[in-house]
């Protein structure tokens, strides 16, 4: 089907879809439950109106205004989660970022806490306060923690101009401040697997100044998911620690500057998969085999990071400015023994990336029918890399002993297959690099009102992508919008994007260095990774059903050039890039919320169709057999999932009193990702969906604000279901979901 018939047919079909009154017009969802929902000030997460304020918080609240009016999501898709809805989800705001954007439309799960957002692989770009975070190392851990929000929102389709680099998918994240969420709280969380998370905030604001802090330490043993179905997985213990601080203060009541720092320190056990043995058939001074349950890898991650903002505001022009900076790290330790049997290759990797730039957005009013938007975004980035392998001298080298203890000669071929078994002493291959680059992106746009129900959108940006490669692409946007009732929205739009690969993913070993090794490559061509180019296409309705129902529907088609994939070869559980000549990603997502009392419903569901031809770089990661086949023919991506659906319910009891009690339920649908069949990724692994629960009492308590007790309960049906079976074009091992798990907790308020 072309782009425009799916369009086109996808428009006809909207009879009964969805909108919201009040809002920019923009397709608008809301998942979850929360009494503001649709009252909300943006950036502020309160009903009460500017008026209703008095001094310092009245100037807060019209600077939150000003601020979210410089990145409008006018003519995009938007998925909302207020502070309401996040406290409902079971969890709360222990809920990891990943399972709570589970819950939009169109987000597909996947291993290591991925997620895939309208079928592409990665590409999303973080966001707080309007200012886009550079990307970073972390792969098992989350950097940024559902506790840090006050708000978020999820942010596809034809994005504005003001959106660059990282196109799939924008996820805005509304910082918590002293004047939003004032007070403090102390935690406790845990249960089943040594689950035990203590957690801290406070926020307050004194004078001019506004203050927010918050942390917490994780433990326990579900640190990646299990590569087995058991119901517990050995070797899988997890320490982490995360912490945020955002401090404000306002000069005049037209500037305000403002820091946020955060910080997180995640240690991991790499968890084992019973049963397997080493079918290499290599030797090391006479052992040949090992038990995987005894393996015994390991991996950190730290990410730190830091924005200072000055927002300034002269008449009808407003200006934000921002300097940034974020350092991420990866080690990497090994099994020796195992991975050398196992893999072929033993290595001690190490990468980190420090990034650091500056971005400048600023709105100007020039009459009621235009509204001039631009700025630009500066990213210099340093990646340095380096890597310690324990390899063995390959089979049929005359110049080396290849011989066991027997006198069986080895026969590992270039691969690191074997006919035999090769027994010698390992030695150390030692490789490093580091490589400075950098992204520069300015763009202009003009928000258009050519009659009251209808605003065009348009602009453009020139984006720079100056790293391993070295491209520039000038992109044009537009979204046009209509509203022909308060109830119905309409919007149409197109983006042109070019994606860079991502700068910590690319640059892989030196392959020659592994020549006549066990870790030598079939393959030894390694053409550069390169930036995607888009063609995206966009067409979306909503409506107001009824009081408090509203329903979406919204189709895309993407056309790439380039389409940027990663996927994990080795044992070092680091992403590698690689790109397909050709992509294609089309789809379509319905969405319905209903809120009304103590009741509150959602649900999601959503058809994708992602495919690539054609391997054209990183070549060395896969074998020759799928390179030819891919050559000549389009397949699945790994991360496509035809089906995705997420749903929720929560019904408040004793909801006007000093003790309410709310139960609440979300699920999560999926038709499975993709695994090897008679062809690369040529199967869809089993379907699968699991429900969680969770019960939340409030207590007044006269001194503190209030206690609060939870129970949650993940997997409610104890599914054993697949996320990955260990095939697959990127896939390196099985991973299956997580078991049921019952967890409670207790925070005081004060």
């Amino acid at each position: 089907m072309s782009r425009w018939s799916m369009l086109v047919s996808g428009i006809l079909g909207m009879l009964a879809v969805a909108g919201h009154p009040g809002r920019s017009p923009a397709q608008t969802v809301t998942a979850g439950s929360s009494a503001s929902i649709g009252a909300q000030a943006p950036g502020t997460g309160t009903t009460d109106s500017i008026e209703a304020t008095s001094g310092i918080e009245q100037v807060t609240v019209r600077l939150d205004w000003a601020r979210s009016a410089i990145e409008p999501d006018l003519g995009a898709t938007v998925y909302r989660f207020g502070r309401g809805s996040l406290e409902t989800l079971p969890q709360g705001d222990n809920t990891p970022l990943n399972d709570v954007l589970l819950q939009a439309p169109g987000v597909a799960q996947d291993s290591f806490g991925q997620i895939h957002v309208r079928g592409d692989h990665n590409e999303i770009q973080f966001r707080l306060d309007g200012v886009q975070l550079p990307e970073g190392l972390s792969v098992f851990g989350q950097a940024l923690e559902t506790r840090f929000a006050h708000s978020l929102s999820l942010i596809t389709g034809a994005l504005p101009a003001q959106y660059g680099f990282d196109t799939a998918a924008v996820i805005d994240i509304t910082t918590k401040t002293g004047l939003t969420d004032p007070g403090g709280e102390i935690s406790i969380y845990g249960g089943e697997r040594d689950d035990v998370q203590p957690s801290f905030s406070y926020g307050g604001h004194a004078g001019n100044a506004d203050y927010f802090v918050t942390g917490d330490v994780l433990h326990d043993r579900v640190g990646i998911e299990n590569p087995a179905g058991t119901l517990n997985a050995i070797h899988d213990l997890s320490n982490q620690t995360h912490g945020l601080a955002h401090i404000s203060w306002t000069v005049d009541p037209d500037t305000r500057i403002s820091l946020l720092a955060a910080a997180s320190n995640e240690f991991f056990q790499l968890p084992n998969n019973p049963g397997q043995t080493p079918s290499l058939g290599l030797s090391v001074d006479g052992v040949s085999s090992v038990d995987s349950s005894d393996l015994t890898a390991h991996q950190r991650e730290i990410t730190d990071f830091g924005i200072l903002s000055l927002q300034k505001e002269i008449g009808g022009l407003i200006v934000v400015t921002s300097a940034f900076t974020r350092y991420s790290s990866l080690y990497y330790t090994p099994d020796p023994l195992g991975d050398l049997l196992f893999d072929g290759v033993g290595q001690t990797a190490a990468r980190s990336v420090l990034s650091t730039g500056t971005q400048t957005d600023a709105s100007w009013r020039m009459s009621d029918a235009h509204t001039i938007r631009g700025g630009y975004q500066i990213i210099g980035e340093r990646l340095v890399s380096s890597t310690s392998s324990q390899v063995l001298p390959a089979g049929g080298d005359d110049s080396a002993d290849n011989t066991d203890g027997a006198g069986q000669a080895a026969t590992v071929q270039p691969d690191g297959s074997a006919g035999g078994a090769a027994s010698s002493a390992p030695f150390t291959l030692d490789d490093g690099q580091g490589k400075t680059g950098g992204l520069y992106g300015i763009y202009v746009q003009d928000e258009w009102r050519i009659l009251p129900s209808v605003t065009l959108n348009y602009g453009a940006r020139f984006d720079v992508v100056d790293e391993y490669t070295h491209e520039n692409q000038f992109s044009p946007r537009v979204n046009v919008v209509w509203q022909p009732t308060r109830t119905t929205t309409v919007h149409a739009g197109y983006s042109r994007y070019v994606v860079p690969p991502p700068f910590e993913l690319v640059g892989g070993r030196d392959i020659a260095l592994f020549n006549g090794t066990s870790g030598a490559a079939e393959v030894t061509q390694d053409s550069i990774v390169r930036a995607e180019r888009d063609d995206y296409y966009d067409a979306g309705l909503s409506q107001i059903v009824l009081p408090g129902l509203q329903m979406s529907f919204d189709a895309y088609d993407k056309e790439a050039e380039n389409l940027i994939d990663e996927g994990q070869f080795g044992a070092p559980i680091i992403l590698s890039a690689f790109n397909y000549a050709h992509g294609e990603d089309q789809g379509y997502e319905l969405s319905a919320t209903y809120d009304r009392g103590p009741l509150s419903l959602y649900a999601n569901v959503a058809r994708s169709r992602a495919v690539g031809k054609d391997i054209v770089s990183a070549q060395f990661n896969f074998s020759a057999a799928d390179l030819s086949y891919i050559s000549q023919h389009f397949i699945h991506l790994d991360h496509d999932q035809t089906y995705s659906g997420s749903g929720g319910a929560a019904y408040t009891l004793f909801r006007k009193t000093g003790y309410p009690a709310r139960l609440s339920a979300d699920l999560v649908v999926g038709s499975g990702l993709r695994a090897d069949g008679d062809v690369p990724n040529g199967r869809a692994l089993p379907g699968y969906a699991t429900v969680n629960l969770a019960a939340v009492q409030t207590f007044e308590t006269g001194p503190l604000r209030s206690t609060q007790l939870r129970l949650d309960v993940i997997n409610l049906p104890d599914r054993v279901y697949e996320i990955r079976d260990g095939t697959g074009v990127g896939v390196g091992a099985p991973q299956f979901g997580l078991r049921r798990t019952i967890l409670v907790g207790i925070a005081e308020r004060f």
